[in-house]
């Protein structure tokens, strides 16, 4: 039987749909509560029919899908992957992505970009609940210093605009991870489609040593995957406008300083402090994570209105679920939460 979990996100979206297409807002945001845990869906998987770049392959599809072990649904185990390393257990209910192409500082190439949605989409949509938070990491010399120029070297406009180059990336937030969320810790240097790629990110955190920059601007383009639109977003047009067109890097300080990173951390405490912070969001009731998540999330997008709306409409719905029944009464009685992550129609 599918959890209601897995229920949540397809209401969720349909009601922003709704909402940033500009129809009723009332009535969209009131189709969440009736809907919110009696809508089904199956498991999404990436296909690696495509490439991130949408570019077709002959691989089948029933072939490569990569699934959890059914063996050990309690710890389960993802299959091995070239560009990055899973540990889908590193603290209860938390997993740790590692990016991990040593020799070139982490560049985000092809191959390493679609192990890291396969990966993220079956943690995402492991139906056991036990993956309530994922860790992003890269090295302690580089979190990622961006695409992998050798690959783009030789493109020409027809090919990238025919493929909708970087389109693939942004499904990380709409598709692999909408349900649980990913904290980006942030070690040395993280340029271009990695600062990109780390506010993909639901929170992002750093070491001291860390460097952003968005330096494409150098290479007679610009960014391509969030960094003119994410990165004004964090910090204001006047930051983004100067580090943008300069190509300048900023710091650690800076970047908590301007919102763009949450905290920072000791370089030698980064993994450690995050892991932390991920096992706290881990312990909570899923179902309330996926619905802040999803509320927070939009209000990049909504009107104040509109997210008002659908704010209530979220809060309404958890009525609906055992964890609000379990949080409250543990509230009152002085004790720890036992949430379940389901809604109050799979009790006995």
């Amino acid at each position: 039987m599918i959890s209601a979990s897995s229920k949540l996100l397809p209401s969720l979206l349909r009601c922003r749909a709704s909402l940033l297409r500009g129809r009723n807002t009332t009535s969209a945001a009131r189709n969440v509560t009736a809907a919110l845990f009696t809508t089904t869906i199956d498991n999404h998987h990436l296909s690696s029919t495509r490439n991130y770049h949408g570019v077709a392959t002959a691989t089948s599809k029933s072939t490569t899908r990569r699934t959890f072990s059914t063996t050990t649904a309690a710890n389960p185990q993802l299959p091995s992957f070239d560009n990055i390393l899973v540990d889908p257990s590193i603290r209860p209910g938390v997993a740790m992505i590692t990016l991990n192409r040593p020799k070139a500082m982490n560049a985000l190439n092809d191959a390493l970009f679609d192990d890291l949605l396969n990966a993220t989409t079956i943690l995402n949509n492991n139906t056991t609940n036990n993956i309530g938070c994922i860790v992003l990491t890269g090295s302690k010399k580089a979190f990622a210093a961006g695409a992998d120029i050798s690959e783009m070297q030789h493109q020409e406009y027809e090919a990238v605009a025919r493929r909708d180059m970087f389109a693939q990336w942004q499904t990380l937030v709409t598709e692999c991870s909408a349900k649980t969320p990913i904290i980006a810790a942030v070690s040395g240097f993280c340029l271009g489609g990695g600062c990109e790629l780390a506010m993909m990110c639901d929170i992002l955190v750093c070491g001291e040593s860390a460097k952003f920059g968005q330096p494409e601007i150098n290479l007679g383009i610009i960014p391509g995957a969030g960094g003119t639109q994410r990165l004004t977003r964090a910090v204001g047009k006047s930051k983004a406008m100067l580090w943008t067109l300069t190509g300048e890097f900023w710091s650690a300080d800076e970047a908590y300083r301007s919102g763009l990173a949450a905290k920072v951390f000791p370089d030698d405490e980064l993994v450690e402090g995050t892991l932390d912070i991920a096992e706290t969001i881990a312990s909570k009731g899923r179902l309330s994570v996926q619905a802040c998540k999803e509320a927070v999330n939009a209000s990049q997008e909504l009107s104040l209105k509109d997210g008002l709306t659908l704010e209530r409409r979220l809060f309404h719905g958890l009525f609906a679920t055992h964890d609000q029944k379990e949080g409250m009464s543990a509230f009152l009685e002085k004790r720890k939460p036992a949430f379940a992550h389901q809604d109050t129609s799979k009790q006995e």
